[in-house]
């Protein structure tokens, strides 16, 4: 394919890369994971709260 093209198979996979990077909707992605994959967006509940400060090993003052 990229000696089809004239070019080497780096060049040809960079502007591969390239093309699809520019077709790439960061917004709508977003929206989708938000809508559909929450995770990070839900508030801890106090005691899971309290658990994940403990395996981190945090000490709060």
């Amino acid at each position: 394919m990229a000696a089809k093209q004239g070019t080497n198979l780096k060049r040809l996979i960079e502007s591969m890369l390239d093309k699809a990077a520019d077709e790439y909707d960061g917004n709508e992605s977003y929206r989708y994971l938000s809508e559909n994959y929450p995770d990070g967006k839900v508030m801890l509940g106090k005691e899971e709260r309290e658990e994940f400060i403990d395996w981190l090993g945090v000490v709060e003052k």
